[in-house]
C-alpha cells in the first residue's frame, strides 16, 4: 500500500494525511522522478500564496488567493510563471519614495497569460487606465511642443528616455544567455547604421575597465551596477555583465543602453534647459533606430492596448520619462510642494536616480504617467509643469504667494 501511495500524483497530500512526515516527503521529492512543475502541483495554490501583509506595492494590492489560484500553474510559451513575475514584489515590500509596481513580465505573452493580475496592476499604476477597453496613443511629432526652453538659472539638464523590446526574444528577467547576446547583436548591428549627429560607437561592459565604467555612471550616462533590488530579485542581473553595454553618439547626447532592465533604453540628453532640442533628437533618433531594426527583419513589441511592451508594467505605453534636474530652494521647502507636483502629474526623485533622495535643493522632476497619453502629450505636461514650478520659485523669491494648480487629467477616455 505504501508504494502505491508514493506512486500517485497527489502522494504528498496523501502521505501528509497519513502522518508519514519528512521521510515520505523526502522520498517523493528525490526518488519519484517528478518534474519541477509537477512538484509544485503536489501542493494546493493556497500553500504557495505569498505573505504580503507588510507589503505596499501594486502587485500586493491586486493579488488575491483566487487570482493566484487561477494563475499559479499557468505558463507562457517560454515557460515563465506568475511566481517569477511577482518575485521582485514579494522580496521587496515597498519603496520609501515611490509606490512600486512589484512585478515584471518575462516575455510579451506574460501580459496576456497573466492578465488577471497584470490588468488590475496596470489600472492601479496608471491612474485608472483600463487595458481591456482603452487604446494607447502614440505621437512622435516633436514640432507640436510649445515653450520647450526652460530658464537655465533653474534647469541644469534635460533628458527624455524610453525603452524598446525586440519581438520574439524573452525580456531580461527570463532570457537565456543566448537570447541576451542576440539582443546585443541585433541592436549593435542596427545602430551601426546611424549617421551624422547620431553616429557613434558601442562600448561593451565586458571590455570596459572598472574606472571607465564608474566614470560613465558618475556622469549619468551609464546604468548603475546591478545593486537594485528590482534587478536582483527579478533575475535581470544574471550573468552580469555578459552582453550588456552602452552605445552613444560622439557628443554623448543620444544613448542606447543594452540589456539592463529592458532590451534597450533610448535616451536623449544634454546640459541646460533646451527640452525642445532634446525631444527633437529623441524622436528623430528613435524613428531611425526602429527603421534600422525593421530593415534587418525584426520589430519592436507593441500593441494598441498597452503601447510599447517593456519589462515593468510602469513603463508600458510610451515608456517615456521626460525629466529635468531643477533647482527649487524655496518651493521645495513649501508645504504645498508635493500637492503641486501631484496635481501636475509630476514626480520627484533624487538626481542620482529612482533609488536616491534629493540632495540639497536640486530635484529630478519628471512625468508620472507613461500609459494613456502620447509622447508629445507627456513631454508637454513636463514642459508646462516645470515652467509652473519655476514661476512659483520666482514668486516666492519676491515674497509673493503661490497657488496650487487644478489637477491635470491623465487621459481622455
Amino acid at each position: 500500500m505504501f508504494s502505491r501511495v508514493l506512486s500517485g500524483r497527489n502522494s504528498a497530500v496523501v502521505a501528509a494525511s497519513l502522518g508519514a512526515g519528512a521521510l515520505v516527503s523526502s522520498y517523493i521529492m528525490t526518488e519519484s522522478g517528478v518534474s519541477a512543475g509537477e512538484k509544485t502541483k503536489l501542493y494546493p495554490p493556497s500553500a504557495d500564496f505569498p505573505d504580503l501583509r507588510k507589503h505596499n506595492n501594486c502587485m500586493a494590492s491586486a493579488l488575491t488567493p483566487a487570482i493566484y489560484g487561477r494563475l499559479r500553474d499557468k505558463l507562457t510559451p517560454n515557460n515563465w510563471s506568475v511566481d517569477q513575475c511577482i518575485q521582485t514584489g514579494v522580496d521587496n515590500p515597498g519603496h520609501p519614495f515611490i509606490k512600486t509596481v512589484g512585478m515584471v513580465a518575462g516575455d510579451e505573452e506574460s501580459y496576456e497569460v497573466f492578465a488577471d493580475l497584470f490588468d488590475p496592476v496596470i489600472k492601479d499604476r496608471h491612474n485608472g487606465y483600463d487595458p481591456k477597453t482603452m487604446k494607447h496613443p502614440t505621437d512622435l511629432d516633436s514640432s507640436k511642443i510649445t515653450n520647450g526652453m526652460f530658464d537655465e538659472k533653474y534647469v541644469l539638464s534635460s533628458r527624455v528616455r524610453t525603452g524598446r523590446s525586440i519581438r520574439g526574444l524573452s525580456l531580461p528577467p527570463a532570457c537565456s544567455r543566448a537570447e541576451r547576446r542576440e539582443v546585443e547583436r541585433v541592436t549593435v548591428q542596427a545602430l551601426s547604421g546611424l549617421k551624422d549627429d547620431l553616429a557613434g560607437k558601442y562600448y561593451s561592459l565586458t571590455e570596459m575597465t572598472e574606472q571607465e565604467q564608474q566614470q560613465l555612471i558618475d556622469e549619468h550616462f551609464l546604468f548603475d551596477k546591478p545593486v537594485s533590488p528590482l534587478l536582483t530579485a527579478s533575475g535581470m542581473a544574471r550573468d552580469w555583465p555578459d552582453a550588456r553595454g552602452i552605445w552613444h553618439n560622439n557628443e554623448k547626447t543620444f544613448l542606447i543602453w543594452i540589456n539592463e532592465e529592458d532590451h534597450t533604453r533610448v535616451i536623449s540628453m544634454e546640459k541646460g534647459g533646451n527640452m525642445q532640442r532634446v525631444f527633437d533628437r529623441f524622436c528623430r533618433g528613435l524613428k531611425e533606430v526602429e527603421r534600422l531594426i525593421e530593415e534587418r527583419g525584426w520589430e519592436f513589441m507593441w500593441n494598441e492596448r498597452l503601447g510599447y511592451i517593456l519589462t515593468c508594467p510602469s513603463n508600458l505605453g510610451t515608456g517615456l520619462r521626460a525629466g529635468v534636474h531643477v533647482r527649487l530652494p524655496i518651493l521645495s521647502k513649501d508645504k504645498r510642494f508635493n500637492k503641486i507636483l501631484d496635481n501636475l502629474r509630476l514626480q520627484k526623485r533624487g538626481t542620482g536616480g529612482v533609488d536616491t533622495a534629493a540632495v540639497g535643493d536640486t530635484f529630478d522632476i519628471s512625468n508620472l504617467d507613461r500609459l494613456g497619453k502620447s509622447e508629445v502629450e507627456l513631454v508637454q505636461c513636463v514642459v508646462d509643469g516645470v515652467n509652473y514650478l519655476i514661476d512659483c520659485e520666482k514668486k516666492l523669491e519676491k515674497g509673493q504667494d503661490i497657488t496650487v494648480p487644478s489637477p491635470v487629467s491623465q487621459f481622455k477616455k
